[in-house]
């Protein structure tokens, strides 16, 4: 089997952590220099820059239940937590990082920000054309949803081990190989081996009985004398 695979909490938490750093302060500097100001248009109006509130989840959706997403949240963040015992795969550890990061991002803006505890509402300011406003939080979040399933589709688990026939390393079965017919060369070779019957018209060797010495069957040219009448 093999020496245990490392596990990758490390490299899981690294991820959440750069994730988690760059919402917080991505979301300070929108405050500071945003915040009751006029949206910022960049490449032509295809990114703006627009300081938004939002109650609900990722992407404004669901506004209005605040405590409910809050309560998901802390419940998605101990599961992740809880599987990070198991967890041996770098993909994996990748993913869930992302999903903690973002996860804690958007949790922090629910527990501190106004109007109140378990009720903030999450900074938002990244604006695309007919797309909702949304944040690094929600970028993390829908990146490691969207690696976590392929990573389910290549069949690769959270310990590091790989499901049957997802891999797609398997090979074909070859077919059978179908018998061929010897070469000339070996055939030849073959007959050169085999023993060879005597002739028709040569001696049979000496001490080996010939067909005139064989003694004749019984009955074999006894033929009953005839009966002579007086």
């Amino acid at each position: 089997m093999g020496p245990p695979r490392p596990r990758r909490v490390g490299v899981l938490i690294a991820v959440a952590l750069a994730a988690l750093a760059a919402d917080i302060v991505s979301k300070t500097i929108v405050v500071a220099t945003l915040q009751d100001r006029a949206p910022v248009r960049l490449l032509g109006g295809l990114l703006t820059l627009r300081e938004t509130r939002n109650s609900g989840a990722a992407f404004s959706i669901g506004t209005g239940y605040t405590i409910v997403f809050t309560v998901i949240a802390c419940g998605v963040v101990v599961a992740i937590l809880r599987t990070a015992r198991n967890l041996r795969s770098l993909p994996w550890a990748a993913c869930l990082g992302l999903l903690l990061g973002g996860a804690i991002g958007n949790l922090i803006d629910r527990l501190f920000r106004a109007p109140a505890p378990l009720k903030g509402h999450v900074v938002d300011w990244i604006e695309f054309p007919h797309y909702p406003v949304f944040n690094l939080a929600d970028s993390a979040i829908v990146c490691g949803g969207i690696l976590a399933v392929v990573l389910a589709a290549r069949g690769l688990q959270i310990d590091g081990t790989r499901l049957a026939g997802k891999d797609g390393d398997e090979e074909p079965d070859e077919p059978a190989a179908e018998p061929s017919e010897p070469s000339a060369p070996a055939a030849k070779e073959a007959a050169k081996g085999a023993p060879e019957a005597p002739a028709a018209d040569e001696p049979a060797p000496e001490g080996a009985p010939r067909a005139s010495d064989e003694p004749p069957g019984p009955g074999a040219g006894d033929v009953p004398a005839r009966e002579e009448r007086p």
